[in-house]
């Protein structure tokens, strides 16, 4: 197995509980973060397939908890730390608070507040559902590389540490250009642009908006801020994409 492949798979086991072939190998993961978010959507799309004689609320539902659980639960954990830290006043505090292994009422707070969203917003997209769950998944990840490109890491050690032993100052390019011919093949293909530029400027936006609050809160990042950069950039796309869906039902 060739280099190249050997780090494929160390960010399918970096990102996913999925299993790798022998001789993965875990270094500069974060380059292909956007690549690993559209195969999960794929995935996402498959049981949606075999689910689609449920209605839409309970059928995005289980999309919602299969994507927890093919990521371990990941960037969801991030999610509820970060909000427990900064739920701190004292900025001196807040990173102690969120290497804490327990959940305070402002973590539970927020990761309900992803579930629960990620789930009506899907329920009321009921057409384009491939692109919109491949493509939710890929910026919500390139919003993570951008966080790990252009911004501090705030500890010493921790699980977020392996994006910046040897950093790759170009690892955000790869994502972007993928994630734009991920639209022009998803307009090429449906013959209509609105819904690929709406969520690729939607997609875009808030990849940099996201990572540029929680630096601008903490002074950087750690690994709880670069998962929930990714869950709330996934969450917010989904979101904003229902604008175009007005006869989206989540009771259809």
């Amino acid at each position: 197995m060739g280099g190249l492949w050997r780090r494929f798979w160390g960010a399918v086991a970096f990102y996913t509980v999925l299993p790798v072939p022998p001789g993965a190998e875990v270094r500069q993961v974060a380059v292909w973060a956007p690549l690993i978010g559209v195969l999960l959507g794929c995935l996402l799309f498959l049981a949606d397939w075999l689910l689609a004689p449920m209605p839409l609320l309970p059928r995005s539902g289980l999309l919602v908890a299969l994507g927890v659980a093919l990521t371990g639960g990941l960037h969801l954990d991030g999610v509820m730390d970060t909000a427990d830290g900064l739920s701190v006043t004292d900025p001196e505090r807040r990173l102690t608070v969120m290497q804490d292994s327990r959940t305070g009422a402002y973590g539970v707070m927020a990761g309900c507040l992803v579930i629960v969203l990620k789930m009506m917003a899907l329920a009321s997209l009921p057409t384009d559902r491939f692109w919109l769950l491949t493509g939710g998944m890929g910026w919500g990840r390139w919003g993570q590389v951008t966080a790990i490109s252009f911004y501090p890491y705030l500890r010493p050690e921790g699980k977020g540490k392996i994006h910046h032993r040897e950093p790759l100052r170009w690892q955000w390019v790869p994502g972007l250009v993928l994630l734009l011919g991920w639209a022009g093949l998803w307009g090429g293909i449906t013959g209509q642009f609105t819904l690929p530029l709406a969520l690729t400027g939607w997609g875009c936006g808030l990849a940099v908006t996201v990572g540029f609050a929680l630096h601008r809160r903490l002074g950087g990042h750690t690994g709880d801020t670069y998962g929930a950069v990714v869950e709330w950039v996934e969450t917010l796309c989904w979101c904003a994409m229902t604008r175009w869906f007005p006869g989206g039902s989540p009771l259809s």
